[in-house]
């Protein structure tokens, strides 16, 4: 099977120390799934077989880039707890993506740093679930503890408070590098000689809730143009429709 991970030990040159990288691209899967990944010949990850691979390089500093969707939180979990307690210094680069549990991952750095066009992406667990209203209530409960512990990684890595995680998560928050550095999510980016000025950085994150305000204050500015015409009075009420409809 094609592994979701790929160690390359480069050895010393004349200018550089002898170092290892990890490459985690591809599906975080929890163990007893591997065998599906395995059959279709899809490249995935599960938790022992990564700790296996990793504890060969026990007190060796890691370069750990990260180019994935995401997938289970649990093997996710398992990972960063492996890579916590690994021997040496974690160095994450994420060079394409970050997203959902694969974002668990890259917060056991310590030093995160992400390419200038890589995407760094956090959300609310999801799952899917049969069965009655007390099955639901039930699945909705485990759903809020899933989410306070992957609140827990973010919360180690950033200065935000409990809260904003919580509501960027609800909000499916997808950041850029220089956002995920102004928030705390990243500690720098990658092939820039001057480090960024995080004091007077505007802050832009790409979410649903920013793209439906700047729609709804674009039509309200827009309302503001007509006169008061019939014809005009008659175009505000379909404008003001469309605001209620966003």
């Amino acid at each position: 099977m094609k592994k979701f991970w790929n160690f390359i030990e480069n050895k010393a040159t004349e200018s550089q120390p002898a170092s290892v990288e990890l490459r985690i691209e591809g599906d975080i899967v929890d163990d007893n799934n591997v065998w599906v990944y395995e059959w279709f010949g899809e490249p995935s990850a599960s938790p022992n077989a990564f700790k296996n691979e990793l504890n060969k390089y026990s007190g060796q500093d890691l370069t750990v880039w990260i180019d994935s969707y995401g997938g289970s939180v649990f093997a996710g979990a398992s990972i960063y707890n492996s890579l916590k307690e690994h021997k040496g210094k974690i160095t994450v680069k994420v060079d394409g993506k970050a997203m959902s549990a694969a974002s668990v991952i890259a917060m056991a750095g310590d030093e995160i740093l992400m390419s200038p066009v890589a995407i760094m992406m956090i959300h609310n667990p999801l799952t899917g679930v049969y069965g009655d209203m007390h099955e639901l209530r039930k699945t909705a409960d485990v759903l809020d503890t899933v989410k306070d512990s992957i609140i827990n990684a973010y919360l180690t890595k950033t200065s935000k408070s409990r809260e904003e995680i919580s509501q960027l998560m609800d909000i499916e928050t997808y950041m850029s590098a220089n956002d995920a550095v102004s928030r705390g999510f990243a500690d720098g980016v990658l092939y820039q000689d001057q480090p960024l000025d995080i004091a007077n950085m505007g802050a832009f994150t790409f979410n649903k809730l920013d793209i439906v305000n700047s729609t709804k204050q674009s039509i309200q500015q827009a309302i503001k143009l007509f006169g008061s015409s019939r014809d005009n009075k008659i175009e505000k009420e379909k404008l003001l429709l469309e605001l209620e409809l966003i």
